[in-house]
């Protein structure tokens, strides 16, 4: 069976992955009245990274394919942690991707019904106040060849139990000091049933709810009850959710019973499907060890353009479309890889081959002095904005008497297979003319005190502008790019490489760790490329390119893709290096 993706080309079909043929199957059997809901329930304590991208685009992307909805709902049960910067980051890179949600919800808008729901527990002798310390529990819920030991407070009368989950809202109540535990199996094999934790005490306020909760679901309690609430049908989560899904389960299935549907109790309910994370070499994921990037000072910030943040992808010159097209390719499966960084910059690259603007910019320059080309004269040319999109029109660059090229096309000794500009040797310039380098007895180029080239001397060929019949002429030496000197802007241009050293940092920093003991910071420290980025300053980009915005995709011919940086100021001008042309 295939589907046609609107993510896709027209003529293209891909195979459904196996997500994609559980919906068709569930939605034919009729399961949830035909009905199809999903939904992305990010927890608002940092910025989305790229991993986020792959569960979004599958989120919103199956909803859309199948004519259902996707909501928008933040897992704020950590209220120490989240922020409502957090909050309007995510929704703005939900956004940028190309997705919109039907409806917003947080999981602190069901706090009132999961709290009536406890209760109901409580009465029915599933659920229970342990004043055991963590430390405790922990080593009283055995291991997996060992049952668990029952808490002595396990079977506490209900109503202690009531009056003490009251006294854990209560704002008097210590943190730490009490929790509520669901009453399951202590010798289940699945260690996750051993009487697991459902309300702890924070005493923290809420961005929404203010002071009105001091004791706070936990995730597993919250997740599932949300799902069914709202009405979701598919809850797509990542593998490490799997051992979850009976616990998931369980509380729905307990949840059906609080509303008094307990006829059909298989209808009607969210199913938990779990696929791959996305991972990256030489990339570090995981919201906490992107903050200690931050706040550790590793990085400029969330959107530096190093990080995998979407936001920091974003402000580097990626496209939301190369990202939608790389999580295409790699596709959705029931186990974990690490995917080659180079196959995201290849998506990447693809994709902005057909929409940068072609510039010109001279990163490392070296003034040329066409000796024969009148004084004073500028010429205006013609250059295509973008070869592979004639509806994008053309701009004017200026030419003059003094250009800029860029220090490597230039070889005061050509080597054999050179075909560059050198002491005799002709090459042409794009969009401009051919030009030949002073013979060796002709001054070819002054150097300043320490060797260094300062001016190459040529002449031109006023027969073989671009457009004119000379400009067929044939010779050996290549295009290169160049800027007008007496036009061009000076920039700023920032060259990334990637941030750490390791292929697999999430590895590596474990194993570090583990033999230093060590924070993971101490590891991050160790693992980090000191040379990821390189700030060249003496650049110079033709005055079309200056006029550029963060969010204009450019190609500088014959270097890489660029974008404007939000740094950047009309007296300032910054680019950021997206990718390089090839991949090396």
């Amino acid at each position: 069976m295939v589907i046609k993706d609107e993510n896709l080309n027209s003529e293209e079909k891909r195979s459904l992955n196996f997500i994609e043929q559980i919906v068709e199957r569930d939605l034919a059997e009729g399961k949830n009245g035909g009905k199809l809901q999903t939904r992305f329930p990010p927890e608002p304590n940092g910025y989305l990274h790229i991993g986020h991208a792959k569960a979004i685009a599958l989120d919103f992307g199956i909803a859309k394919r199948y004519g259902g909805k996707c909501n928008l709902r933040f897992d704020d049960t950590n209220p120490q942690k989240e922020d409502t910067e957090y909050i309007e980051s995510i929704e703005h890179d939900i956004k940028w991707l190309g997705f919109e949600w039907a409806n917003v919800y947080y999981a602190s808008d069901y706090f009132q019904e999961l709290w009536d729901f406890a209760v109901w527990l409580i009465k029915q002798g599933r659920a229970y106040v342990d004043e055991q310390s963590a430390e405790v529990i922990a080593l009283q819920k055995g291991t997996t060849t060992q049952p668990g030991q029952n808490s002595p407070y396990r079977d506490r009368p209900v109503e202690e139990n009531l009056r003490l989950f009251e006294y854990m809202n209560s704002g008097e109540c210590e943190p730490g000091t009490l929790v509520l535990r669901a009453k399951i199996d202590m010798a289940h094999p699945n260690m996750l049933f051993r009487d697991p934790l459902i309300y702890r005490v924070l005493n923290i306020p809420h961005v929404k709810t203010g002071s009105r909760w001091n004791a706070y679901p936990m995730y597993d309690f919250t997740h599932g009850q949300c799902d069914y609430l709202e009405g979701v049908t598919h809850s797509l989560c990542t593998l490490e959710f799997v051992e979850h899904r009976p616990l998931y389960d369980l509380f729905v299935t307990w949840m059906k019973e609080f509303k008094g549907e307990t006829d059909n109790i298989e209808d009607n309910r969210p199913r938990q499907t779990e696929f791959n994370k996305l991972n990256l070499s030489y990339t570090l994921m995981s919201k906490r060890n992107l903050l200690a990037l931050v706040n550790e000072h590793m990085v400029s910030g969330w959107d530096d353009p190093r990080m995998p943040t979407i936001c920091g992808f974003r402000r580097r010159g990626y496209s939301p479309e190369s990202i939608q097209k790389f999580i295409n390719k790699i596709g959705y499966t029931t186990y974990d890889a690490l995917n080659e960084m180079q196959l995201l910059e290849s998506a990447v690259r693809d994709d902005l081959n057909q929409r940068a603007t072609r510039v010109s910019a001279v990163l490392d320059p070296v003034k040329v002095v066409i000796t024969n080309y009148p004084e004073g004269q500028v010429e205006q040319l013609t250059a295509v904005n973008n070869p592979e999109c004639e509806a994008d029109g053309t701009h004017t660059i200026e030419f003059s008497r003094e250009i800029w090229i860029e220090r490597d096309d230039f070889q005061a000794v050509a080597e054999k297979k050179f075909m560059r500009l050198a002491p005799g040797k002709e090459v042409r310039l794009k969009n401009a003319y051919i030009i030949k380098c002073n013979d060796e007895g002709d001054h070819p180029f002054d150097t300043d005190a320490d060797g260094n080239v300062t001016t190459i001397y040529c002449t031109y060929d006023p027969e073989t502008r671009s457009g004119l019949p000379g400009a067929n002429r044939k010779i050996k030496g290549k295009t290169l790019h160049w800027v007008s000197c007496a036009h061009a802007v000076k920039a700023e241009v920032r060259l990334y490489e990637r941030l750490w050293k390791v292929e697999n940092p999430r590895d590596e920093m474990a194993a570090i760790r583990e033999a230093q003991q060590c924070d993971a910071v101490t590891a991050m420290k160790q693992m980090i490329n000191p040379d990821s980025l390189h700030v060249l300053k003496g650049c110079y980009v033709e005055p079309f390119a200056a006029q550029m915005k963060p969010g204009q995709y450019l190609q500088f011919q014959r270097i890489g893709y660029f974008m404007a940086d939000t740094d950047s100021t009309p007296d300032h001008i910054v680019f950021n290096k997206t990718v390089g042309l090839k991949s090396f």
